[in-house]
């Protein structure tokens, strides 16, 4: 009985070469995988576009090394001396829509990795006479090598690393770089604090929050314990107190100068003793992490994860300020936290989000991908449900599906309608009904970092489609319209 069997090679010349001399082998053929053409055929690889850049380079320099007279193993040794993998990526990435650092190993020994010209996806690399590394955060390089961060360089937008089997480093730019706008996703939870930049950007985004927060409990910071959600929000937290501080600090500085008098020691004494009252209200288990969960272990796995301290708080006296990254399904809340934190008995419970509302999908990385999944938009929705809005809804739902045969260049947004009839404060007052459990005692509120703020505190990470719904490539709007459809048809009852 004859059977057949797939190879996978670098150049298939030499596999099947290779396999002819094998006993048994009756025929052997060759083709080309992935591309963009079916049954794609060697002739067209050398003459048209079908996505095999790497082999049209490699037919190039074939072809060089024959008008040189070379034959044989020389041809390979042509070949791997004098590849262009600049040139491979230039013509390969051009049409590449998304945020990304990708990286490879060719055969001929040489090493690429290559950044997205939006900026999108961050990439930092280092060198010296022993080693040559690149990763996608800083503090990693820092760490592993104990090197200064003045001598880590950042891979910029479009740019990219090589590394030949020489061990000699060079960079090109290969795209030239669009609206940059790095992901300030990132900058607020996934990456690591520990970086110097994000350390200083997630204190400016607690302490950009303090207005808001004051307005929350009506400046009675005296009868407020301060908290945070560990263990992502705990830079924020420190940023937040800060800012406490330097309020309570002006409001000293006031009360003494209201006395009108020279002030005795105990006038003194009373108000000087005034202090933030900061607690570690939360306790988490560190080796769950609710966020990166599936479905419905999310949900089981957000019943179990916190513990509170018992006698943080005077019960039915202070208020309960607690601060969190950022608030994208609101499972945690729902199934856990807020129930577990009314047990305190606070007067009032403030769920503080570091970030701005999350309302949209992300199409560059992280698992954010469908409309039903944010607390959001689903107070957005049932806001125009109440108010008799449904018509925004299926006008919404109208145009997306018109534009679904539109070159994605052309496609629009639709979805901020969604979310355009109502202020920041209304979706957050209709989050709270959606999240808050039944039989909770204390008054829930929740406060969100304005997208001003988000700014401030990271101006050199603008990316803020989470939260604007502006994507940066057109791919990300063609994604999110999909979404949208999908939700309409698959979840929303007209």
């Amino acid at each position: 009985m004859n059977q057949t069997i797939y190879l996978a090679g670098g150049c298939f010349w030499g596999v099947q070469a290779y396999m002819k001399k094998l006993p048994g082998v009756i025929e052997t053929e060759t083709g080309y995988a992935n591309g963009k053409t079916e049954c794609v055929t060697y002739e067209e690889v050398c003459k048209k576009d079908t996505g095999h850049r790497l082999d049209r380079e490699v037919e190039r320099l074939f072809n060089l090394a024959e008008a040189e007279g070379l034959a044989g193993m020389d041809i390979t040794r042509y070949i791997e001396n004098h590849i262009d993998l600049a040139n491979v990526l230039r013509t390969s990435s051009k049409e590449w829509d998304g945020g990304y650092v990708m990286c490879g190993l060719t055969g001929s020994g040489e090493t690429f990795a290559v950044r997205d010209p939006w900026g999108i996806r961050t990439a930092f690399w280092y060198q010296d006479d022993e080693i040559a590394v690149l990763a996608s955060e800083r503090p990693v390089i820092q760490t592993a090598l104990n090197v200064p961060v003045e001598s880590i360089k950042e891979l910029q937008p479009g740019q990219a690393m090589f590394i030949n089997k020489a061990g000699k480093v060079r960079t090109v730019q290969i795209n030239k770089p669009r609206e940059v706008k790095p992901c300030s996703f990132e900058r607020i939870y996934f990456s690591r604090g520990s970086d110097v930049d994000i350390y200083r950007e997630r204190k400016l985004l607690g302490e950009k929050l303090v207005p808001n927060i004051l307005k929350a409990i009506d400046n009675d910071v005296d009868h407020t314990v301060f908290s945070f959600i560990p263990n992502t929000a705990e830079v924020a937290f420190y940023g937040m107190l800060q800012g406490l501080d330097d309020y309570l600090n002006e409001e000293k500085v006031q009360q003494i100068a209201a006395l009108g008098h020279s002030p005795s020691h105990d006038e003194l004494e009373h108000i000087l003793s005034r202090r933030i009252r900061s607690e570690k209200v939360a306790i988490k288990d560190i080796k769950l992490r609710t966020f990166i969960a599936e479905g419905n272990s999310r949900n089981d796995l957000a019943a179990h994860v916190y513990d509170i301290t018992y006698g943080s708080l005077v019960p039915g006296v202070d208020n309960l300020v607690i601060i969190d990254d950022s608030i994208v399904r609101g499972t945690t809340l729902k199934q856990s936290i807020i129930g577990i934190l009314d047990r305190l008995g606070p007067k009032k419970i403030v769920i503080v989000s570091s970030s701005p509302q999350v309302r949209y999908p992300d199409y560059y990385g992280i698992d954010m991908a469908k409309m039903s999944e944010f607390i959001a938009f689903k107070a957005a929705v049932e806001l125009l449900k109440e108010r008799e809005m449904r018509d925004v809804i299926a006008a919404a739902y109208r145009k997306s599906k018109e534009q679904v045969g539109l070159p994605k260049e052309q496609m629009v947004n639709y979805v901020k309608e969604i979310y355009a009839p109502f202020t920041d404060e209304e979706i957050s007052a209709k989050m709270v009904e959606l999240l808050t459990p039944k039989g909770t005692k204390a008054k829930v509120q929740i406060v969100y970092q304005p997208l001003e703020g988000l700014h401030e505190a990271c101006p050199k990470h603008p990316g803020d489609w989470y939260f604007s719904g502006d994507y940066p490539t057109p791919g990300g709007v063609k994604l999110l319209n999909k979404a949208f459809i999908d939700y309409i048809e698959q979840v929303y009852q007209f």
